[in-house]
């Protein structure tokens, strides 16, 4: 290696949730701390269970405090202090049911100061639809006809105020209503009835409710007379779980995500990722995802807070390669994430040809778009982001593949073609073939972009067909999301595979040859042959690779000719 003060601009960042490796993210600094991981890593993206959270594996806040469980304030200074600099998310769009901000809304009601926090949905509609039984307005059709909806039905959650009316709030994301058990005594003061009669119905409601049935919908039989008291009390008594939409219309909420800032930039975050940006405008008739030019104009905002920490912002979205969001996005000065790559990497593999990968680099660089690239992920491999950069059959051939080989695709509400992410690991999405593995991870690292690595792909992780059972229908995201102890990682760093990746990550971390600005030339010379140089400072790097037998070759020459590395 070159003994040289130079250093990529766009080092290699590790991803992980704080307990990926270990128990605790002091397990996972210990482990960086091996001499194996010694320059290998310049920043990293800690998945957001690092904070108060409740479901969605983190992505549902309740405050952006740390999780005691996982991680420490002097866990956050001992990264900085080995040079590792921070990428965190912010969740725009919603927040738990269980933060601060909601569970004011369900004490107070109409007199909560968060009354608008989230987005009152009759209110939100009002004069565009017609109010329904169940007290919601069911917008007109031509309204919602081209709406994009993450769930079956309308995106809602009737919320039980303090008073006993129904509220309903926008809901993009899971919700769930728990009802609690009663016993007798509750029974006796709710509907005023007597001790053995209320022994009777205590069992009937209880055998009810665990049975899936709501209040409303309870058989009370011989204590028909008690319903209306014992529903009263027990939809009272609701618990929830979800995520609720915020409404940016609301001053409180811009102090809420001023204040967020604030926490994120005294972590030491460096670059924040904002989860779900894209459905956090929304407006009457509009699709209310990625909303133009609404959601270009929130960016900007947010970047002037952000800007007032020198944090660089990263939006995150999927969207179909031909409706251009992410040329949109980089046009205004953002990173974007580079969600065409894991596929276009597979089809490489499949197709042993190079040419569209050179095709993509060089339309990175021509249009000066800044990536964050990867393999794999915490979520799934984003096959039907490639439309519009490859046939649609193509797409369909490779989600096959990846089927065939163990992944999982989960439909968005059922519907057949309404998937964005096929679930797998990378590993297994290639055929579990060191080969490939090593070639893919070549390839990422000489396109454009900083190169972001999943924990489980550089230990060679297999689809976790176990932990999707575990988890049920909603747990297909867990089969690329295996925990390692501490003991399966260091015995992970004897295997030849996950050491070369090792070395391949330190030189593309450290030598001088890559970065931003760099300049990048891609070549076929043949179709089964693909070639990519960097060049800055005088220090040359290429990778040749021959995708028939996925043989490939890595040297970094320094300006006086001498080879660092091969």
């Amino acid at each position: 290696m070159p003994q040289s003060n130079l250093k990529p601009d766009n080092g290699v960042m590790l991803n992980a949730y704080p307990d990926s490796l270990g128990d605790t993210l002091n397990d996972m600094i210990c482990f960086l701390r091996r001499p194996e991981l010694m320059d290998v890593f310049s920043s990293f993206y800690i998945l957001p269970s690092l904070f108060n959270t409740d479901l969605d594996h983190g992505f549902s806040v309740i405050d952006y405090g740390l999780n005691e469980l996982y991680a420490a304030q002097e866990d956050i200074t001992a990264l900085r202090n080995m040079g590792i600099t921070l990428k965190l998310d912010f969740v725009l769009n919603h927040l738990s049911v269980l933060s601060e901000q909601f569970q004011d809304i369900l004490r107070n009601g109409e007199n909560s100061k968060y009354r608008d926090f989230f987005i009152d949905w009759n209110r939100f509609w009002e004069d565009n639809g017609d109010i329904t039984k169940q007290g919601y307005i069911q917008p007109h059709e031509r309204l919602i006809r081209n709406m994009f909806f993450r769930k079956p039905g309308l995106p809602l959650l009737m919320v039980r105020f303090p008073d006993g009316t129904d509220i309903p709030y926008w809901n993009t994301f899971y919700q769930e209503i728990r009802y609690e058990r009663v016993d007798a005594q509750d029974l006796m003061h709710a509907a005023r009835m007597q001790y053995a009669s209320a022994v009777k119905l205590a069992d009937i409601i209880n055998a009810a409710l665990e049975s899936g049935k709501k209040p409303g919908e309870i058989s009370f039989g011989p204590y028909e007379k008690y319903a209306l008291p014992t529903i009263a009390y027990l939809e009272s008594r609701r618990k929830y779980l979800g995520q609720m939409d915020l409404n940016i219309k609301s001053p409180e909420v811009w102090r809420f995500y001023a204040d967020t800032f604030n926490k994120l930039a005294g972590y030491g975050a460096s670059i924040v990722r904002l989860d779900a940006f894209a459905y956090t405008s929304k407006e009457v008739g509009k699709k209310n995802f990625f909303n133009e030019p609404e959601t270009i104009d929130l960016l900007r905002k947010i970047k002037t807070l952000a800007d007032k920490h020198n944090v660089m912002l990263l939006p995150e979205i999927h969207t179909g390669y031909d409706e251009k969001a992410h040329e949109k996005i980089a046009m205004e000065g953002y990173m974007v994430y580079d969600f065409f790559l894991p596929g276009l990497v597979i089809d490489a593999l499949e197709r042993r040809s190079g040419n569209r990968l050179v095709a993509w680099a060089k339309e990175l660089r021509e249009k000066k778009i800044c990536s964050v690239n990867m393999l794999g992920c915490h979520d799934g491999i984003a096959l039907l982001d490639l439309q519009g950069l490859i046939p649609r059959e193509e797409i369909e051939t490779l989600i096959q593949i990846i089927i065939d080989r163990g992944g999982i695709v989960k439909n968005l509400h059922g519907q057949k073609k309404m998937y964005y992410q096929v679930n797998a690991t990378y590993y297994s999405a290639i055929g579990g073939d060191d080969r490939k593995m090593l070639l893919a991870r070549a390839i990422q690292l000489f396109m454009p972009g900083i190169p972001q690595v999943w924990y489980l792909d550089l230990f060679l992780g297999k689809n976790d067909h176990e932990a999707v059972r575990r988890v049920g229908e909603s747990g297909h995201r867990e089969i690329n999301r295996t925990r390692l102890t501490v003991k399966d990682a260091i015995q992970g760093l004897q295997n030849d595979t996950v050491r070369r990746q090792l070395d391949m990550l330190r030189f593309r971390n450290t030598f001088p040859a890559f970065g931003f600005s760099t300049e990048l030339t891609a070549e076929t010379p043949s179709e089964n042959e693909l070639i990519l140089r960097w060049r800055q400072h005088g220090y040359l790097a290429s990778l040749t690779a021959d995708l028939r037998d996925y043989s490939f070759a890595i040297n970094g020459i320094a300006p006086d000719g001498t080879v660092c590395f091969r």
